[in-house]
């Protein structure tokens, strides 16, 4: 990409139109006589004037808020026994990627923590074209085939009369399209869990949610999915933290991600495969083909096959992250499509929607951040955005008079080709097999391979969202519905939202899947983020060692007080201050270290901090506190002040509070 940055300042640079000419005044418009009116004639005001009114493009219909960094995959291993995709084929084999992270919902303007479905795409450059990979936080879609995007967009969308709420389904339409369109009920359980408010894109799973196919070089096929594991385990937000961040920080998961990349945690996620034989299609009680069923772990495993490194921002947003086109059907030799009804759907719908969005046709892949780092010979020409020069005066297939070149690449030399899958029987619209019309089987696994704390999350989620509906009839129908997945879920989502408990009970399925709760999920100190809420007065040699030992753990640290510049400790060490409490609130922080000591409004102070406690305990959060913080905290009859580590007496304090830091959570707290 370096070829395409330029620096319009620094020394010895001059303003100049787009055109070139140098300007002489880019402060006053050219008017008729001192108090005149302005002259159609200042073309310079005209211009830039007009530039600055198409400065924006058609946002996407939907993943318009997002944003994107480069990186690199590796791969671990040879995968050539099933795919000749040549990225995968040697250990070692590094390959250019750009990521980009989005929510499904709302508009560019809106909040990074909404309860939403998150994109997760990655665009590999590889030797043989480009390969794009597009995963959403969860292994399963909301619908069964592409017919119904348009009408589940429409319905979490914004109300067309109101134009309101943005960036949520807490309104009628989404929940009048869940009970109208029960196939949903999968995906909506991991929405409304707590995978679907990741604590960062860091700590963020995905999945493409569609089956592929490698194909190797002998011809033979096998059904893939993809998976992506982040190497700090999958952690999420609270409902409510969520909600607070959004209005305090709605860029919260943005400098997130933005911090950790400058401060040399480069974000990590391994890539597994789950593979299939062809000949096993029809051997497992879930259709290979259905994006509204995952392929449990514990019948097909992952297999660890690579890891993807983001270890670079974008230069220049719109250039990059804007313009970023992605595509489920950019795809390489070794990989082809299933005849997953969602995905031949995708297949068509991206691509499209981006000719529109960014004014082109064929020349999407001219935009830098698009381009190929292959060689690129076409006979495409013309049409918006146009970058490259083209000096052929041939433009056709087949010719004689450039010796029919372009020319085609058999398969054999490293050609494109389609798996040759035998395809036979009449038209129709019915559905690929009757396991499509099982709607609750899997809903009802991901139930029972719950946590208890997870289970009352999701809970509490569904109560939130559905009494946020004002139609008794479609909360009666998704209490009806829902007692497919779970009798006493229902029934207590029923007792909070104003309904008769439904009927019935849940389907018989008692199997769970141990890689569906984020009780199993790796977790460490590294790259918490902690507040330490000091004043003057500290206990020097105490906090230096803490602060020590956080800064070895790789604890993101922020230091909190009541205003900017430094505080001084009874040694005489300065601490110096970058937050304070008037910019920083309690949820922006994993975990909070309470130093105390002395400030100029001592009483404001205090209750800043008890502000901090009380945000920290209630959401199970790590607490650390100094000797000199003691008189904050307490333990009474009505806590057990778990998760709380004191440093007074403790001489392992710190280790003990790294601990805790790593362990995130204190569910048994009271």
């Amino acid at each position: 990409m370096d070829q395409y940055k330029h620096k319009n300042t620094g020394p010895g640079k001059k303003m100049t139109s787009d055109s070139g000419f140098k300007v002489s005044n880019d402060r006053w418009s050219l008017r008729a006589g001192r108090r005149g009116p302005t002259l159609l004639q200042d073309f310079h005001f005209y211009r830039k004037q007009s530039r600055f009114n198409r400065e924006r493009i058609p946002e996407k219909v939907v993943h318009a808020r997002g944003f994107g960094l480069y990186g690199d995959f590796e791969a671990y291993k040879s995968m050539s026994h099933v795919t000749k995709a040549r990225f995968l084929q040697e250990a070692g084999c590094k390959t250019p990627v750009f990521c980009r992270f989005s929510n499904f919902i709302g508009s560019k303007g809106s909040k990074d923590t909404a309860v939403d479905i998150r994109g997760f795409a990655v665009k590999f450059y590889t030797q043989e074209g480009n390969y794009d990979m597009l995963s959403l936080q969860f292994p399963v879609f909301i619908l069964a085939d592409a017919m119904k995007f348009m009408d589940v967009t429409h319905a979490v969308k914004p109300n067309p009369t109101t134009d309101v709420p943005q960036a949520t389904v807490a309104h009628d339409r989404f929940w009048d399209y869940v009970a109208s369109n029960q196939e949903s009920a999968h995906m909506t359980m991991w929405l409304m869990s707590m995978r679907g408010r990741p604590r960062s894109w860091r700590m963020m799973a995905g999945w493409p949610i569609n089956t592929f196919i490698f194909m190797n070089e002998q011809g033979e096929g096998t059904y893939v999915r993809f998976k992506w594991t982040p190497k700090l385990g999958v952690h999420s937000l609270l409902l409510d933290e969520a909600n607070i961040i959004g209005g305090v920080d709605p860029d919260f998961h943005r400098r997130d991600i933005i911090e950790a990349v400058e401060k040399g945690a480069y974000p990590e996620y391994e890539l597994g495969v789950q593979l299939i034989s062809v000949k096993d299609e029809c051997k497992y009680d879930f259709d290979v083909l259905d994006a509204t069923k995952l392929w449990p772990e514990e019948e097909v495993p992952v297999e660890i096959i690579g890891k993807l490194t983001l270890n670079r921002l974008v230069d220049d947003f719109f250039a990059e992250e804007e313009q970023s086109s992605f595509d489920p059907a950019t795809l390489v030799p070794g990989i082809d499509f299933s005849n997953d009804p969602v995905l031949q759907g995708r297949a068509f719908a991206y691509r499209d929607t981006d000719y529109h969005r960014l004014g082109s046709t064929g020349n999407i892949n001219e935009i830098p951040v698009n381009k190929p780092i292959s060689e690129v010979n076409t006979n495409h020409r013309d049409s918006y955005s146009k970058y490259r020069i083209d000096v052929d005066s041939i433009t056709y297939h087949n010719n004689s008079l450039a010796g029919n070149t372009p020319a085609e690449t058999p398969p054999e030399q490293g050609g494109y080709s389609h798996y040759p899958e035998e395809v036979e029987g009449q038209i129709t619209r019915e559905r690929p097999s009757e396991s499509f019309f099982d709607y609750f089987t899997q809903a009802r696994l991901f139930w029972n391979s719950l946590s208890g704390p997870e289970k009352q999350d999701l809970v509490d989620t569904f109560i939130f969202h559905l009494q946020s509906v004002k139609s008794k009839s479609i909360r009666q129908k998704n209490v009806d519905m829902w007692v497919n997945v779970d009798q006493e879920m229902a029934c207590i989502i029923a007792d909070n939202i104003g309904v008769d408990r439904p009927k019935g009970t849940h389907v018989p399925v008692t199997k769970k899947s141990a890689a569906i709760s984020q009780l199993h999920t790796p977790s460490s100190a590294y790259t918490q983020k902690v507040a330490v809420l000091i004043g003057n007065g500290f206990n020097g040699k105490e906090v230096k060692r803490t602060l020590d030992s956080l800064h070895k753990n790789g604890v993101f640290i922020d230091i909190i007080s009541e205003k900017l510049g430094t505080v001084t400790g009874d040694d005489g060490t300065k601490i110096n201050i970058e937050e304070t409490f008037m910019t920083k609130y309690p949820v922006l922080y994993d975990s909070i270290y309470v130093v105390g000591g002395s400030a100029d409004n001592q009483q404001k102070f205090n209750q800043n901090i008890q502000e901090f406690i009380h945000v920290a305990y209630k959401y199970y959060k790590p607490i650390g506190v100094a000797t000199t913080g003691q008189s904050y905290i307490q333990k009474s009859s009505s806590n057990n002040l778990a998760g709380v580590v004191f440093a007074a007496n403790n001489q392992n304090f710190e280790q003990e509070f790294v601990k805790a830091i790593a362990h995130q959570r204190f569910w048994d707290r009271t």
